[in-house]
C-alpha cells in the first residue's frame, strides 16, 4: 500500500466519525435548548384541591392553575369543535350530555369540578374510563376544552338530583 492510500483511508475513517457529530451540530444549531412551545406544553404543577379531604388537616404543597380562557365564548366554540374533533361525543354525548360518559354539563363532577381538577381530568386521565388526552393535546388543547365545558349550560330537567349543593 502506498502512503497517499494510507493517508486517504485515514481521512475517511476520521471523517465516518466525525459525520454523525457535525450533523447533530448542524441539526441543532440555531434552535434554543427549551422554546416556549415545549415549555407551554410541559406538565403542569400539582395542583392543591380544594374539596378533597387531607389527613392531618395539612394540604400537600401544590400549585394553582388558571384558566387563561376564562369566559371567552370564542375559546369556547373553538372547544366544542376539539370536543368533536377528538371524540369526547363518542362517550360524553352529542353538546356533553351523556352516554357511555357521565354528563358534562349538569354541573356535578366526580373529581371536582373548578376549573383546575377538569383540567387534571383530561390532562392526566381518570380512573374508570376516562384516558388521559395531556400527551395529545397539550396545555392549551385541554384548557380550550375545559373553556368549552365550563360554557355549557345545565339541562332544565336533572334526571336525579345531586346530593350536594
Amino acid at each position: 500500500m502506498t502512503q497517499a492510500t494510507v493517508a486517504c483511508r485515514a481521512r475517511s475513517w476520521r471523517l465516518c466519525l466525525a459525520s454523525p457529530i457535525l450533523a447533530g451540530a448542524l441539526l441543532s444549531c440555531g434552535q434554543p435548548h427549551t422554546s416556549e412551545s415545549q415549555a407551554a406544553s410541559a406538565a403542569p404543577p400539582a395542583v392543591a384541591y380544594e374539596s378533597h379531604v387531607v389527613a392531618g388537616d395539612t394540604p400537600p404543597l401544590g400549585g394553582s392553575l388558571r384558566n387563561p380562557h376564562d369566559g371567552d365564548a370564542a375559546v369556547a366554540r373553538g372547544g366544542a369543535m376539539l370536543f368533536n374533533a377528538m371524540n369526547c361525543d363518542g362517550c360524553h354525548g352529542t353538546d356533553g350530555t351523556g352516554w357511555v360518559g357521565p354528563n358534562l354539563g349538569d354541573g356535578r363532577w366526580r373529581y371536582g369540578g373548578a376549573d383546575a381538577e377538569v383540567f387534571n381530568s383530561i390532562y392526566y386521565g381518570r380512573p374508570r374510563g376516562m384516558p388521559a388526552f395531556g400527551g395529545t393535546l397539550g396545555v392549551e388543547g385541554v384548557w380550550t376544552l375545559v373553556t368549552y365545558l365550563r360554557s355549557l349550560t345545565p339541562p332544565p330537567n336533572m334526571p336525579t338530583e345531586s346530593w350536594q349543593n
